[in-house]
């Protein structure tokens, strides 16, 4: 068994020398910082652009001006305390607000700054809300970490869901198999839980957040295994992160290393404009560049994510470029005409969000003689 402490206090990280804490503080009064010991010691602490260091190490840099703490609109979606509704299939329960490490590039940052209704201990308007809706067959469970929760109260909250018979997919948004993988390790009742509530026709997903091929740890491997012998569907979402994964060589590494162990790509996402994320966004042609040249070392099972943008108003897919020209596409859509909305914009390298386009030069949509009812 192994002890994981948490660290809240940069003072307490021995690698950083004292000039180097104090240079922190106006950032970490601003962005809170946690970690772990486990996580760490992956981190080489020599270089002083480790890839690691710079998923969770406080930087200078975070308090550049631009964004804002929503970047996507998440309020307007949130129909009852802790959950948000924004496509047809799939509600979002924001269990928890507080995570095994709070990664510097986190888009929903602001659940950790501000005291507001976006999170719920108290799941029981969101239950109902579910439970009045038959077309929602997916339910996510996110935050904050659910699996930084203890198993008893995670039990409760799925133990509520599987009774609603139209939810047939509950989805886990998760960092800990990377944070700290000796959390299911050391707890064979959480692995027992997942089991339990994995059926023919009912499953769990993880969402595995891994963002760079040295979080894979031989721990981490293992905890892969033990949830996919637990029934459990494993997947993985990263989002293309400066300093981090921005290396084609790199992220392909990420993902075949992924599809070796079972865990397909689900989503690549475009870094969101987020306040405090500035240094770690990458333009979006040149991230849809270093995704394809990922994607040209890939094996078939191993290139399986799509390039996405979380945007206010939907999840819009990079398709392709030509010299002049970027293609979008709507993978889901908050209003329904806008369902598989095809759409050509003139290149624009320095652009690094859906906002920063001018005017589509062209588009397509199939949605409006389908007739589709409510959002996606």
């Amino acid at each position: 068994m192994a002890k994981v402490r948490y660290v809240t206090d940069i003072d307490k990280i021995d690698h950083l020398g004292k000039g180097e804490i104090d240079s922190l503080k106006a950032v970490t009064d601003k962005f809170v910082f946690r970690s772990n010991d486990y996580y760490n010691s992956l981190i080489n602490w020599d270089d002083p652009d480790d890839p690691i260091r710079r998923v969770i190490i406080p930087h200078a840099d975070e308090l550049m001006p631009g964004g804002r703490l929503d970047a996507s609109s998440e309020e307007d979606y949130t129909h009852v305390p802790g959950l948000q509704h924004k496509y047809n299939f799939t509600a979002l329960l924001l269990v928890n607000d507080i995570c095994g490490g709070y990664c510097r590039f986190c888009f929903r940052k602001r659940l950790f700054i501000n005291s507001d209704d976006e999170v719920s201990r108290d799941i029981s308007e969101g239950l109902k809300y579910i439970k009045d809706r038959p077309s929602i067959n997916s339910v996510l469970l996110t935050g904050g970490d659910p699996l930084l929760m203890a198993t008893s109260k995670l039990a409760s909250i799925i133990g509520e869901l599987r009774k609603i018979d139209h939810v047939k997919i509950i989805r886990i948004g998760s960092k800990m198999p990377a944070f700290n993988p000796f959390r299911f390790i050391d707890d064979p009742k959480l692995i027992d839980l997942l089991e339990a509530n994995c059926s023919d026709d009912r499953k769990i997903y993880l969402m595995a957040h891994f963002n760079h091929p040295r979080e894979l740890t031989k721990e981490a491997r293992k905890v892969m295994t033990m949830l996919q012998k637990a029934g459990v569907v494993t997947v993985n979402q990263t989002p293309l992160i400066k300093g981090v994964n921005d290396d084609p060589h790199v992220l392909a590494e990420l993902f075949n290393e992924l599809s070796y162990i079972g865990v397909p790509p689900y989503y690549l996402f475009q870094c969101r404009p987020t306040e405090g994320n500035k240094m770690f966004a990458v333009p979006l042609e040149k991230g849809y560049e270093i995704f394809e040249q990922a994607r040209m070392l890939c094996s078939g099972t191993a290139k399986r994510a799509r390039y996405v943008m979380s945007h206010s108003t939907g999840k819009i897919e990079i398709v392709g470029r030509l010299d002049d020209h970027i293609f979008l596409r709507y993978h889901r859509a908050a209003n329904p005409q806008e369902k598989a909305r095809f759409m050509k914009f003139h290149s624009k390298p320095d652009a690094y969000w859906f906002d920063d386009y001018d005017e589509v030069v062209s588009d397509y949509s199939i949605a409006q003689p389908y007739r589709c009812s409510g959002p996606d």
